[in-house]
C-alpha cells in the first residue's frame, strides 16, 4: 500500500510539472499575432509579480482570506485538485476575487486535466500578461487591480482557440447567470 501512495504522488508531481511546461521559442513562433500582441501590451505596466499591486483609492477591493492573499496578493498557487470551481459547470461569469472584475465566461471554460480550473478565452482587456522572472512562463493578472491568476499555455491543442489559462480557483468567484 505505502509503494502504490509512492507511486502516484510520483504520479501526481510528474503531472504537475508538465502542466507547467513553459511555452517555448517554437510555441512563440506559432502563437497568434493577437496572443503575442496581449504579451507585448503588458510590458511596462506597473503590476509584475505583484510588487505594485494595483491600488486605487476610488477601486473596491475585497476582504480576502489568508489563502486567498497567498494566491493574489504573494503570486502563490493553490494544490492542484482542491479548488471549489474546478468542477463547475454552472453557466455564468467568473469575476477576480480581489475587484469584483469579469475574467471569464463559462461557455470559455474546458477541462484540461491539470486540477486547476482551464479557460481558453479571457475576456477582453480583463487579463495582464508578464513574463515570469525566469522568462519561460506567462503570469496572467487581473488587468483592473494586478492580483495574480496563474498561467497561460499556448499550443497544447485543448481547444480551437489553442490557449490554456490555467487559473487559481482562490482567485475568482462565480456569478449565476441570471435567467
Amino acid at each position: 500500500m505505502k509503494n502504490i501512495i509512492h507511486l502516484i504522488f510520483i504520479c501526481m508531481s510528474i503531472f504537475i510539472i508538465t502542466c507547467t511546461v513553459n511555452t517555448t521559442a517554437i510555441e512563440k513562433d506559432n502563437m497568434s499575432s493577437n496572443q503575442i500582441k496581449n504579451i507585448n501590451n503588458s510590458k511596462g505596466k506597473n503590476m509584475n509579480k505583484n510588487k505594485n499591486l494595483v491600488t486605487d483609492e476610488t477601486m473596491k477591493i475585497n476582504e480576502l482570506t489568508k489563502e486567498e492573499e497567498y494566491v493574489l496578493l504573494q503570486c502563490g498557487t493553490e494544490m492542484p485538485f482542491s479548488g471549489e470551481l474546478l468542477y463547475n459547470k454552472d453557466d455564468g461569469l467568473y469575476t477576480c476575487k480581489r475587484c469584483d472584475n469579469v475574467l471569464f465566461t463559462s461557455n470559455t471554460k474546458f477541462d484540461s486535466m491539470s486540477g486547476w480550473p482551464s479557460f481558453d478565452e479571457a475576456v477582453e482587456g480583463s487579463v495582464a500578461y508578464h513574463k515570469d522572472p525566469d522568462g519561460m512562463r506567462t503570469e496572467i493578472v487581473c488587468a483592473k487591480c494586478g492580483g495574480h491568476l496563474g498561467h497561460v499555455f499556448y499550443n497544447e491543442g485543448f481547444t480551437d482557440k489553442n490557449a490554456r489559462y490555467c487559473v487559481n480557483s482562490l482567485s475568482l468567484n462565480f456569478e449565476v447567470e441570471q435567467k
